[in-house]
């Protein structure tokens, strides 16, 4: 999969208000169904998210770095350890039943 960064502009979705036409063949693509009473407050709803989208789009955020978290933070890192688990009462004393030391779990196959 190849992905792709595309940088939008306030211009590219400027008055992109949508209509009942457009919503329609939106649902249908999303396999909604969505009945034709439904369109018209659905195309005011999408077209309001888009001001807002529209609105983001103007803030200038260049120079500003991407950030994963409000709060600025690195995790916490420790060294892999390599252990050969052979602790099997420990692990097996976890599950909610075993039987001849294996996990137990109900049947799904008939």
């Amino acid at each position: 999969m190849i992905a792709c960064r595309r940088r939008f502009a306030a211009k590219d979705i400027e008055n992109m208000a949508l209509d009942k036409a457009t919503v329609a063949r939106i649902a249908t693509l999303a396999r909604i169904r969505v009945s034709e009473d439904q369109l018209e407050p659905l195309a005011a709803e999408l077209s309001g998210i888009l001001d807002w989208v529209e609105q983001l789009m103007a803030v200038d955020t260049e120079g500003v770095p991407p950030m994963t978290s409000v709060a600025e933070m690195t995790l916490p890192m420790r060294e892999d350890v390599v252990i050969d688990g052979a602790n099997r009462d420990a692990v097996i004393g976890n599950a909610p039943r075993a039987a001849r030391g294996f996990y137990a779990v109900p049947k799904v196959v008939e």
